[in-house]
């Protein structure tokens, strides 16, 4: 379970985060919303120790994780794949390397064998050939890019599934075919998935909860159904803002 509690975070004079509630229930799949340079991806952050709050506390697995040692912090990161929101692929490194780092484990990742058919796993995974493997990222489309960064979260065989903006800067198709790829992966491999996300319609297709952050703090946390029934004049204009149609939000 990842809880946190009163979490607040501020870069010099700005406050991001202002006592933020959040939780994800083991086995759901939550999508974080909210408008551009609010937070999201700092809250995600949070969950892993890469951002520690200023107050307040982020729970993961019973774990206080902004006061963890750093060695039980390391353990506890292994149970947690992360996709970043560019994909942050290693473009020195071929397709192999780069999902090949996502096994967490030392002995496990020295051990070629199984890489070898760890990385061909996770790419039939997130529906690649295994030719992909010695593409180097710049070969690659940006949709492609997005998948090999979601094998390599997964390469490790994580617990918790943290994704930053995975549709950002693609067109509806492939971040269609992204969409399905969270739902099914959470499905197959029985994750527990926070997805930070500007896009509502995906949110709405992909997550069994949503939360909104706005101004620092989550509006509103439910399902996609509590959403559209919300009075919340700020889910209103947000999701009103988002959809064509401002009936669906309805």
């Amino acid at each position: 379970m990842i809880e946190l509690t009163g979490v607040q975070k501020r870069f010099g004079e700005q406050i991001v985060l202002d006592g933020v509630d959040f939780t994800v229930a083991e086995g759901e799949t939550v999508a974080l919303l909210g408008p551009s340079g609010t937070g999201k991806s700092v809250l995600l952050k949070h969950i892993n120790g890469l951002i520690h709050p200023d107050a307040g506390k982020v729970v993961v697995d019973g774990s206080d994780v902004g006061h963890l040692p750093r060695k039980v912090l390391a353990l506890l990161r292994t149970k947690i794949g992360y996709v970043f929101q560019n994909g942050a692929l290693f473009d020195s490194m071929d397709v192999f390397e780069n999902v090949r780092l996502g096994v967490a484990d030392e002995a496990l990742f020295k051990d070629l064998a199984y890489c070898e058919d760890r990385v061909m796993q996770c790419l039939g995974l997130v529906n690649l050939a295994p030719d992909v493997a010695r593409k180097y990222p710049a070969q690659l489309s940006g949709g492609m890019r997005k998948r090999v960064g979601i094998a390599r979260a997964i390469a490790g065989a994580p617990k918790y599934l943290l994704y930053d903006e995975p549709t950002s800067g693609l067109d509806p198709v492939n971040a269609d075919i992204i969409d399905a790829l969270v739902r099914r992966l959470d499905n197959e491999l029985g994750v527990t998935s926070v997805m930070v996300t500007h896009d509502v319609r995906g949110a709405f297709r992909v997550a069994n909860r949503l939360a909104l952050l706005s101004d620092g703090r989550i509006v509103l946390q439910g399902t996609p159904e509590e959403f559209r029934a919300s009075a919340d004049p700020t889910v209103r204009a947000f999701l009103e803002r988002d959809f064509e149609d401002p009936s669906f939000a309805a």
